[in-house]
């Protein structure tokens, strides 16, 4: 591309991985125009809708995403679905280059039988309701006295300590007033979380871990029975810090005397048990009971199985197994991993021939692993193509910024700024300093979109 303006560039996702790609784009020495497209009227992605309400620290995280927007350079467009209300062959139309990080928040499929019973739950659909996701219902079933989680991530530990938590004791985080109504009539008594693997091979946090102890009147219970390490095992704890930590804490928690336990809820931590089939032994078409299948370490930290089955009685499942990413339209996407098509961020097609001009990074790129800072050099590692690519681009028919606006307002697309972000963001901290809280959530879109716009009850 030989022209005398700016680079002007299209990012479709406004969450980490987004602002992250942004701002390092906007720091090359190639002259960039960068417009920053997110679907929700409110930007910062996973760190707003995944991350669980009595976790502040992690979601100081927005506080920096926060302070990369307001510099100005970096132009927000939101409550723009791209697919919908604009198609990727208009995005071509006004930008010399499209990067997709729109991460991965649908739950990973777990294949066994009974999985779509009544009382099956997806992690992420949970972790969206409580999080007050605009276009997930407000309404939730907590009704059952049981309930299992299946995962050894930190979602996993999310769900289960807010599923066991007391819920006047999340009423100084910013949980939404339909939450804590819903987890305040709770009745329930236990939470069981099952691993497939053994404790070495958990992938807990151990800051995440240590908080379970700490959850007023809820006991941890852990089960010598389920402690196994093999050479694997072994290897795992001596070569990492992180994991010596995590099997640490579970086995101080094992030697506990059960005896000594009495609080009125419980969280268990099961291992070496894999998910075998979710029971309907009513005929009602709603599970109660999970049949897990004992496993036992093969030597290199993997399991097989035994053969030996266990009926656990539940009236709710919880699966933690991951996130798995969407399809954007007209963009190749590979089915089975769920991510964009990519080589190091290039987006290419089925046989390997790259799409000039369209790039990925995120979740949407790699698949749902890695933290932040992964995230950060995931984004270098795109942008460096993005830039050494930037003479090759096909140029953009319209690059002014002024018609991509004029052609959302001739659509009626109700998109909204920064500027608007910034209004509903003092209203929802005003409606938490009224609570003395922090910060409480606009639960629905078009609540966020009359308060975004200083029209408020």
């Amino acid at each position: 591309m030989s022209t005398n303006r700016p680079l002007r560039v299209a990012i479709i996702g406004a969450g980490p991985a987004g602002i992250y790609a942004a701002d390092i784009l906007s720091k090359t020495d190639t002259e960039v125009s960068i417009d920053l497209f997110e679907r929700l009227p409110a930007p910062f992605g996973l760190v707003r809708y995944g991350v669980a309400p009595d976790h502040p620290r992690i979601k100081q995280i927005i506080t920096a995403l926060h302070n990369v927007l307001d510099r100005g350079d970096i132009r927000l467009i939101s409550n723009v679905d791209v697919g919908t209300d604009i198609e990727l062959a208009d995005l071509r139309r006004f930008y010399d280059a499209v990067i997709f990080t729109t991460g991965a928040i649908e739950d990973a499929a777990l294949a066994i039988p009974g999985v779509d019973l009544a009382g099956s739950f997806g992690a992420a659909d949970f972790v969206s309701w409580y999080d007050a996701h605009p276009d997930v219902s407000q309404e939730w079933p907590l009704d059952a006295s049981q309930v299992a989680v299946i995962g050894a991530g930190n979602v996993a530990l999310d769900v289960a300590r807010i599923l066991a938590k007391h819920a006047d004791d999340l009423l100084p985080t910013e949980i939404p007033d339909h939450v804590y109504r819903a987890l305040q009539a709770s009745p329930v008594t236990d939470v069981h979380v099952f691993a497939r693997r053994g404790p070495a091979q958990a992938k807990f946090s151990p800051l995440e871990l240590r908080e379970l102890g700490h959850v007023p009147d809820v006991d941890v219970v852990v089960y010598p029975e389920d402690f196994d390490f093999d050479e694997g095992s072994v290897a795992a704890i001596s070569g990492s810090n992180q994991t010596k930590q995590v099997v640490k804490t579970l086995t101080d928690w094992a030697l506990i005397d059960p005896g000594a336990q009495h609080a009125s809820r419980r969280l268990h931590l099961h291992f070496l048990q894999a998910p075998a089939a979710l029971l309907d032994n009513a005929g009602d078409g709603h599970v109660d009971a999970l049949r897990t299948e004992r496993t036992e370490l093969t030597g290199d930290g993997t399991v097989r199985g035994t053969g030996q089955l266990h009926d656990w009685p539940v009236q709710a499942v919880y699966r933690a197994v991951g996130y798995f990413g969407s399809p954007v339209s007209s963009v190749p996407f590979n089915e089975v991993k769920g991510v964009i098509r990519n080589v190091e961020g290039r987006v290419v097609e089925a046989d390997g021939s790259v799409v000039s001009g369209l790039y990925a990074s995120g979740w949407i790129k790699r698949g749902p692993v890695g933290l932040i800072g992964s995230t950060k050099s995931d984004a270098a590692e795109t942008i460096r193509h993005l830039v050494a690519d930037a003479d090759t681009l096909p140029p953009a028919e319209s690059p002014d910024p002024v018609a991509l606006e004029a052609w959302l307002t001739e659509r009626g697309v109700a998109f909204l700024v920064w500027e608007d972000w910034l209004q509903l963001d003092a209203f929802e901290r005003s409606l938490g300093e009224a609570a003395g809280r922090e910060r409480v959530k606009v639960p629905t879109r078009a609540e966020m979109i009359a308060a975004s716009r200083g029209v408020t009850a």
